[in-house]
């Protein structure tokens, strides 16, 4: 019974911080994300220290981030955003280039290694797809094209995202062969098939016969994913990346649209741990020592993003003012940076400040970006009456 009594309590704690800092966000017209990552620190090990051992926390918040990037590849349907990326696809690469280098730059400035460098600089490519999206009106994200323009932009870094993760894996497997290391990149193609074929023969039919039970559509749903998610693991892979290829398999049944709806409560609660773990697990004794660094990687962020993606949409034909709109939108650091650092450790080169540094500039984007959004454009959460939007 102790255990799980230390569970219940444990839950207790972190959804009742979450809901206390949630509503100080709001009546701060900040992302809820900010109030969860605070509300971890506070009751971490280097706050009041009321959860001391954030495994279990983080272990029950790697699901939210499986839920996350599966319902991802449910909204990746080729036929959709087949023209959007033609016309994305480079702005993504080329911002996505110029914001490593000028990560890699300035860590190098600041004395690291060049290890550690370059996964900063790695770090530095993505924006947040969850503020991204959260910040984002209904009206704007479905039925307008400012929304889809940002969703192409997010997806397509998600899909690099996938790829550098899939390449830290196979790095991380220090004294592994050459055939060891190219495992991870072979498993890749063997998990598509497989899942391609299970979904074809089996999954569709199943849902095909029973989609009028919605409990069944939900459970069957869940099997799928988190089965995906431990093939992918025992072929070598990420339990993320077989979440993100189960998405992507299904984008394209016409049951994809209703089965994200069904999962969103679910993924949102497993979100809510995973951030109040990042906080958690925030090592308030090294602050002092990647402080400065930390803040001149977030403030470079925060005015090189938007800069750049007004110049780079400007150079496909878009206006000035969506040019604008999505830059800002789209200035901070990335939940990916989060999941890429915690790969990577144990890499040559990368100690616990590197991780660290990345953590807290992520976090510091995550504040500036949201408050800049909240304060100018139209968002659920707007200061101004007339440009809150649901």
């Amino acid at each position: 019974m102790g255990g799980d009594t230390d569970m219940v309590l444990t839950l207790f704690l972190i959804f009742t911080a979450a809901a206390a800092f949630a509503t100080l966000m709001l009546w701060a017209r900040q992302a809820l994300i900010i109030g969860y990552i605070l509300a971890g620190i506070a009751i971490g090990p280097w706050g009041f220290g009321l959860i001391t051992d954030t495994r279990l926390v983080g272990s029950l918040a790697e699901t939210g981030i499986i839920f996350l990037l599966f319902l991802l590849g449910l909204d990746l349907t080729p036929q959709k955003l087949v023209q959007l990326f033609r016309q994305t696809t480079r702005v993504t690469l080329s911002t996505s280039a110029l914001f490593c280098l000028a990560g890699f730059g300035l860590a190098l400035t600041f004395g690291l290694n060049a290890h550690a460098a370059l996964l900063i600089g790695v770090a530095c490519m993505f924006s947040s797809t969850i503020i991204g999206i959260k910040l984002l009106p209904t009206t704007v994200l479905h039925h307008r094209h400012t929304g889809e323009v940002i969703i192409s932009v997010l997806l397509l870094q998600d899909l690099i995202a996938i790829a550098v993760m899939v390449t830290i894996q196979a790095l991380s497997q220090v004294d592994a062969s050459q055939v060891e290391l190219l495992l991870p990149l072979l498993s890749l193609p063997l998990l598509a098939v497989l899942a391609w074929a299970f979904e074809r023969h089996l999954l569709l039919r199943l849902l095909a016969r029973f989609d009028q039970v919605q409990e069944f559509v939900f459970l069957i749903t869940l099997a799928w994913c988190i089965g995906m998610a431990w093939l992918a693991h025992e072929l070598g892979l990420s339990y993320e990346m077989g979440a993100f290829m189960a998405g992507v398999i299904m984008a394209s049944s016409p049951i994809a649209q209703f089965i994200a709806l069904r999962l969103k409560p679910l993924r949102d609660f497993f979100l809510v741990l995973f951030f109040v773990a990042l906080g958690a697990g925030l090592n308030l004794d090294l602050v002092p020592q990647i402080l400065w660094p930390a803040l001149g990687l977030a403030l470079l962020m925060l005015m090189l993003k938007p800069v750049a993606y007004r110049i780079a949409l400007g150079r496909v034909a878009e206006t000035p003012t969506l040019a604008w709109e999505t830059g800002w939108r789209l200035g901070q650091m990335s939940e990916f940076s989060l999941l890429i650092t915690f790969l990577a450790m144990g890499l040559p080169g990368i100690d616990e400040p590197t991780l660290l540094l990345i953590q807290l500039a992520t976090i510091l984007t995550f504040v500036g970006s949201s408050a800049i959004v909240v304060l100018n454009y139209p968002t659920p959460v707007a200061v101004d009456p007339d440009l809150r939007r649901d």
